[in-house]
């Protein structure tokens, strides 16, 4: 039976973070981690992406996609001006995360 093609893994990673990058206009020495996550908690997307981004000093940002890494499209990056909203305070108020 044939396999239908899928790109490897580090190609979503690479293709998400150039869109975040390009998005939040991050220079090189901006700091940005894509992960796919599972989630056991009742009610949460059984799988998720995460984006983190920051530059060397300055708050950390963060926002979720809940979909699989490989279904994120450029259009589930958050704009521009939502940046503000998207710092992360290290308490996101549930015990999932």
């Amino acid at each position: 039976m044939l396999q239908p093609f899928r790109q490897p893994a580090s190609t979503h990673l690479d293709r998400v973070e150039s869109w975040t990058r390009s998005r939040f206009e991050l220079n090189g020495e901006a700091v940005v981690v894509v992960a796919e996550v599972r989630c056991q908690v009742p009610g949460c997307p059984p799988i998720e992406t995460i984006v983190a981004f920051w530059l060397t000093s300055g708050p950390r940002y963060r926002f979720k996609v809940f979909k699989p890494l490989a279904e994120v499209i450029e259009s589930d990056i958050p704009v521009k001006w939502l940046l503000p909203a998207l710092e992360d305070a290290g308490d996101l108020g549930c015990d999932c995360c």
